[in-house]
């Protein structure tokens, strides 16, 4: 049997005319919100899917996020009423930019234009109405509760749930101008005010020239400060926080608020303290696979994450960063600690990293394998622990120094 002459070749043309039409759209320069892939995904995929709150259209349909769109309608007509807006200029706005916007998502979204034209437009709404009333204070009392405050603040900084800074900038722009009041800052402050608790190294809002998120901005938040450096394909051996106790390597705190600038010298590794909780993990995830996409040769965050995993492996490893003052474990049980940091980077790629990290580390190795300094370490955690065992010890070695002696004028004698 011919089976290509019973196949209906007009049927084939129209299936891949079909399918040609429903290919997605090429990935532009203007794409910064990236879905996560499920290698990486199914390692933790709470860390990237939102709790109470969707923003944007990766996540608009999600059933567990449905008892908020009724609100996220209220904040846009709060929003709306305060600002004397017309919500006719904010479609009209958002409308013209829908092509563009459609770019910044690198998936194929299944939205028709109108759809998501509106899904923006609540979005919005929501995000800016709720940045108001941070600032200037709010009568919602459901929303602004402990729990709903910080799970929604966690929502907003994951890599799916986000908008284009540039709609959010432009839309607040657009409501100041009919709100008529000249002492409301630019949007960019009332931005930083929301997430004033990340900014630790306190970034002044007029340094920022480039954000297309809030995942985004997180990353600048966590390099300002960070020492220039070049990259190197060299790859650094990173030995665990007990192998290095072990053989004599300290351990404080240095004064940089960048969590990125570590230091080493005298035997002491300096490393900014950082804190451990639940929030930390779903943190960092969203900053690396950003990296991943939208920064692949500048993977800062990534690398800084590579090195905690290989730093602490154990929970002994988080036990001596604790005592040092180095962690602070709100997790409270160390193994589980050590766990979710030696997991950031699993199915991660890094093609490079930091020359000042492989010079430090390179340094640190230098000392790590030194035969004299693991003796005198050895020394001293097993025989000086303390004043007591040292003071022993030193009474064992005079006492065997007199047998020695004694011996030795014994075996004269006999001669």
């Amino acid at each position: 049997m011919n089976i290509s002459k019973m196949m209906n070749t007009d049927d084939v043309v129209i299936h891949v005319k079909e399918m040609l039409e429903k290919a997605c759209p090429p990935i532009t320069e203007e794409c910064c919100i990236y879905r996560v892939p499920q290698l990486i995904r199914q390692l933790n995929k709470e860390a990237y899917t939102p709790k109470v709150v969707s923003i944007g259209p990766y996540h608009h349909n999600s059933l567990h996020l449905q008892n908020m769109e009724r609100h996220k309608v209220m904040y846009l007509k709060s929003f709306l009423e305060r600002t004397n807006t017309s919500m006719e200029s904010w479609i009209h706005y958002i409308a013209s930019k829908e092509p563009k916007i459609r770019h910044c998502y690198s998936d194929a979204l299944q939205f028709t234009p109108n759809n998501l034209v509106e899904i923006i437009c609540v979005d919005s709404g929501f995000i800016l109405e709720l940045f108001w009333t941070t600032k200037y204070g709010t009568d919602d009392m459901y929303l602004s509760t402990p729990w709903f405050g910080n799970t929604i603040f966690s929502d907003l900084l994951l890599l799916e749930n986000q908008l284009p800074f540039f709609v959010l900038d432009d839309l607040f722009c657009l409501s100041m101008a009919n709100f008529g009041n000249n002492d409301i800052p630019p949007f960019i402050l009332i931005t930083f005010k929301y997430f004033r608790f990340l900014n630790k190294s306190n970034l002044s809002p007029n340094l920022i020239t480039t954000c297309h998120h809030f995942t985004d901005l997180s990353r600048t938040f966590h390099l300002y400060g960070r020492k220039q450096t070049t990259r190197t394909n060299q790859w650094p051996h990173i030995p665990s926080v007990t192998k290095l106790s072990e053989a004599g390597i300290k351990f404080a705190i240095t004064e940089s608020k960048c969590l990125l600038n570590l230091s080493f010298s005298r035997r002491v590794l300096k490393i900014p303290k950082f804190r451990l909780d639940d929030d930390t993990e779903e943190l960092f995830r969203n900053m690396v696979v950003l990296e991943q996409f939208h920064y692949p040769d500048e993977g800062y965050i990534t690398e800084y994450a590579l090195v905690l995993q290989y730093l602490v492996n154990t929970g002994k490893d988080v036990d001596i960063l604790v005592k040092d003052g180095i962690v602070e474990n709100l997790l409270g049980d160390s193994d589980a600690a050590a766990e979710r940091t030696k997991r950031l980077c699993r199915n991660i790629v890094l093609s490079d990293f930091s020359s000042d990290y492989v010079s430090l580390w390179q340094q640190l190795d230098a000392s790590y394998k030194s035969r004299r300094l693991k003796l005198k370490s050895t020394l001293r955690r097993d025989y000086c622990k303390g004043p007591w065992q040292t003071a022993a010890t030193i009474a064992a070695i005079f006492l065997l120094c007199l047998s020695l002696v004694q011996t030795v004028c014994s075996i004269l004698q006999t001669k």
